[in-house]
């Protein structure tokens, strides 16, 4: 699982150290794994800008002030949760006692609200700015995901996905996100998704479609 592959790397396992501890500084972590301080302080850039980390100033005595590092929320995400097993189940008795139709409705009404309260922050008239400023509001949702310039367009990227198990059995989970694109930035195309052992979710908008917003 992606889970797994991530807590066997170097970042994975200075993220699950820092879940124990709750804060610690490079030179910590540095004593805890075996690596130099700066090969640490590396690891912790890249954490930072997942936003997984986050950076404080703390005074262990009499002594200049200790740069420490703790997790985000977002980081909480990475961790087993079970929360897709409970929706997982919400979602099957949903089902069998109203349909799949009942299913729709349910998704349908979390699309529509999710959009409109997107459709609040992406405002800007630049294409790229439009998908920046989407990329910010799902961040703001624990999503780690990141965009790109590409021939034609913008590749949009979301690298965890919480609810990656559970769309085999229940598909209508991705017409949110799907809805939020279409209505923030615009038709899309889906190229590849974690839920079908993907490394990502990746949505393609071509700048035609962002320039005519």
């Amino acid at each position: 699982m992606i889970a797994d592959r991530f807590f066997s790397s170097t970042r994975g396992r200075i993220v699950a150290d820092l879940r124990e501890r709750g804060s610690a500084s490079a030179a910590d972590l540095a004593a805890v794994f075996g690596l130099s301080p700066n090969a640490i302080r590396q690891q912790l850039v890249l954490l930072e800008r997942d936003g997984l980390v986050e950076e404080r100033s703390v005074r262990r005595g009499p002594t200049k002030p200790t740069i420490e590092f703790s997790l985000t929320p977002a980081a909480d995400k990475l961790f087993p949760q079970q929360y897709d097993k409970m929706l997982a189940a919400v979602l099957r008795e949903v089902r069998e006692l109203h349909g799949d139709d009942a299913v729709d409705a349910v998704f349908s009404g979390i699309a529509r609200r999710a959009s409109d309260a997107a459709k609040e922050r992406v405002t800007a008239t630049v294409p790229e700015a439009r998908v920046a400023q989407l990329a910010d509001v799902l961040r703001e949702k624990g999503v780690r995901v990141d965009y790109s310039l590409i021939d034609g367009g913008f590749s949009l990227s979301e690298h965890n996905c919480p609810y990656a198990d559970v769309v085999s059995e229940h598909p209508e989970v991705c017409s949110v996100i799907h809805q939020v694109i279409d209505e923030t930035i615009g038709p899309h195309e889906q190229t590849e998704s974690l839920a079908t052992g993907g490394k990502e979710c990746r949505f393609v908008i071509s700048t035609p479609t962002l320039e005519a917003r």
